[in-house]
């Protein structure tokens, strides 16, 4: 995992922070991607990255009782070595109660199976479905800055 500084409260204490934003997925150039964008449409300037769902798990165990560290969005992929999306799922639904906040979570995939889709659609913490490449229109609709 690679955890960027995260400045807990802003240097003059009266700039609002932007979103904590996750990207939990294998591939490290849609790691870049989606940083990239989420720059350049203003939408987050903070983010923690994850290669797998053991990584995400583990840091979200570790900083269940921390708001600030927690965060607000989880982009999740289904397809991942170690702890794939679905595992991520089954272990962050025994761990969501007990997280000092609600983490959105997004499912991304390039996978265009109906069953992944209805699958994810169907769980109860996935907020959405989104097919890669993830759209600056998409994210801007996520983030409410439309």
């Amino acid at each position: 995992m690679k955890e960027q500084n995260l400045p807990l409260i802003s240097e003059n204490k009266t700039e609002i922070l932007k979103p904590l934003v996750a990207i939990v997925d294998d591939d490290k150039i849609f790691h870049m991607m989606a940083v990239r964008l989420m720059q350049l449409t203003n939408v987050s300037d903070r983010f923690l990255t994850f290669i797998n769902g053991r990584e995400a798990i583990e840091y979200l165990e570790k900083h269940s009782a921390c708001v600030s560290q927690l965060p607000d969005a989880l982009f999740l992929d289904i397809n991942m070595p170690i702890v794939d999306g679905w595992i991520f799922l089954e272990k962050y639904d025994q761990l969501h109660q007990r997280l000092a906040k609600e983490v959105k979570i997004y499912m991304v995939s390039s996978s265009i199976d109906p069953r992944d889709t209805d699958r994810a659609r169907e769980n109860k913490h996935v907020l959405d479905y989104i097919s890669k490449p993830v759209s600056k229109e998409h994210l801007l609709e996520i983030f409410g800055t439309k």
